[in-house]
């Protein structure tokens, strides 16, 4: 594949996941993750809910149109408008209404695990738009980095017997991971994915730094496996609809798209080893 196609799957992802999530804020949908989000800078004291689930999901439907547009000005407000649906909500983490307070607060995820995952987006913008600012390894670490940070952290929540009973729903549903509980516990189950998570996401880094190809493969398909995995959550967990696509759920699902483009962008560097080992 040429750089110009792996690019291309990549704006697909995003503009696609952006266009979904875009319509679902601007439909109401989840509209506690918008109250959640916007009462942080005290702008739900200035706009109603609606109004401000309307202004995100405007927000994120120009950003999709943006980035599919080979304008140099369209390229700027994509980079722009990616670096500002990253921040947005990523600076609502320092809230201690996200972190689980019964179990210490940091580092333990409540409401925050659908947010970590807008660190996504951060590297891919810089991928697509700002390419010069960084070198080639650099690129693939940045975005293996992020990948491994939603995996360390919902793979170590796992542990936790809060999410394993939190997941229980999605997996006794789903006809790909439902066998787990013949095998495991209740809590066991969640161990052995969350321990999947971590091994594979280490795996892939180890693979880099040997410039290993078998490794980085093996390894990065193992992680993309775990994000497509998720998506498959959006038919088991109740019938695919376009309901199901746009609420709670398929938000947060949806964003995992992000991470399967993060590992296209490392698939685009595996050919090239030496470039990417530290």
């Amino acid at each position: 594949m040429t750089d110009k196609q792996f690019q291309l799957i990549v704006k697909s992802l995003l503009a696609l996941s952006f266009l979904l999530l875009g319509l679902s804020f601007f439909l109401g949908q989840n509209a506690r993750a918008i109250e959640a989000t916007f009462s942080f800078y005290s702008l739900t004291s200035l706009f109603e809910t609606p109004v401000l689930g309307k202004i995100a999901g405007a927000t994120l439907i120009a950003v999709a149109i943006a980035i599919l547009t080979p304008h140099e000005r369209a390229k700027t407000l994509a980079f722009w408008g990616m670096m500002l649906i990253a921040a947005v909500p990523l600076l609502t983490l320092l809230s201690e209404t996200r972190w689980v307070a019964v179990h210490g607060g940091f580092p333990v995820i409540g409401s925050g695990q659908g947010i970590i995952k807008y660190f996504a987006i951060l590297p891919l913008a810089f991928y697509l738009f700002k390419p010069q600012a960084l070198t080639e390894r650099q690129q693939a670490w940045f975005n293996w980095a992020t990948m491994a940070m939603v995996l360390f952290w919902i793979g170590g929540v796992k542990f936790f017997e809060y999410e394993a009973k939190a997941i229980e729903g999605l997996l006794v549903n789903s006809p790909l991971m439902s066998w787990l509980y013949d095998v495991f516990s209740l809590q066991g189950a969640s161990n052995a994915i969350g321990s999947y998570d971590i091994a594979f996401a280490l795996l892939l880094a180890l693979g880099m730094v040997l410039g290993n190809k078998k490794i980085m493969w093996t390894a990065g398909i193992a992680c993309g496996a775990v994000f497509g995995m998720t998506q498959t959550f959006l038919i088991t967990s109740g019938g695919f609809d376009a309901n199901t696509v746009i609420n709670g759920l398929g938000q947060f699902v949806i964003k995992d798209l992000w991470y399967i483009a993060n590992l296209v962008v490392i698939a685009q560097f595996l050919a090239m080893p030496k470039r990417i080992s530290v």
